[in-house]
């Protein structure tokens, strides 16, 4: 059976610079009825728990470290026998959450990993974050991009550890570089697809976010 995109909402807090906010975060499961990848454990261990069911979680891939993405990310690693992946660059707001517990491993760009005979391939793209990565499934025509891309312009780089010029260059050398009817599943909110976005490109540059 081929590989299959699953997807979960849950619901709490991002905290950054001070100030704490109520969210709701897409959590993403690829995989088949034997074995799955998460994409983002937010919020709710007990829930990607039964979403994922006796399946083996083959990895946690975290898209960047903001609290709300992967405050689940422990617990669900810890029952669930899975490694936790994470950008190195992203360790340090990763300290701010879980100061006791590292991730158990590196995401690097280009890096490939197989879930149910499908390839995801890591994509480096900082700007919300400095180890931000989107998640290229070319078989799936998806891309997954956390909060680097959204249905509107890209995420928000207003607080501490992003960049707009950064995320406006790996919006534009990254993804919308992909084929236009690439499937986009966000961080947050509803999903998009490439050719959807790339023509308001020029309209993101001028309103500076």
């Amino acid at each position: 059976m081929a590989a299959r995109i699953e997807h979960l909402v849950t619901s709490g807090t991002f905290s950054l610079d001070g100030g704490t906010w109520d969210v709701d975060n897409n959590v993403w499961i690829i995989g088949d009825d034997k074995e799955a990848v998460v994409i983002d454990a937010a919020h709710d261990a007990d829930a990607i728990l039964r979403a994922v069911g006796d399946r083996r979680l083959l990895a946690i891939i975290s898209t960047h470290a903001h609290n709300d993405h992967i405050d689940a990310a422990p617990e669900l690693a810890d029952r669930a026998a899975s490694p936790v992946l994470l950008h190195p660059d992203d360790w340090p707001l990763w300290k701010m959450t879980h100061p006791e517990r590292l991730p158990d491993g590196e995401l690097g760009d280009g890096q490939v990993f197989s879930v149910a005979g499908t390839e995801l391939t890591v994509l480096h793209t900082p700007g919300h974050a400095p180890g931000a990565v989107c998640l290229y499934a070319p078989a799936l025509g998806a891309v997954f991009t956390g909060d680097t891309l959204f249905a509107g312009g890209p995420g928000a780089t207003g607080r501490s550890f992003s960049d707009f010029p950064t995320i406006v260059e790996s919006i534009k050398e990254r993804l919308l570089s992909l084929p236009p009817e690439t499937k986009v599943f966000t961080g947050h909110g509803d999903s998009t697809t490439i050719g959807d976005e790339a023509p308001h490109l020029e309209e993101w540059i001028a309103r500076g976010h």
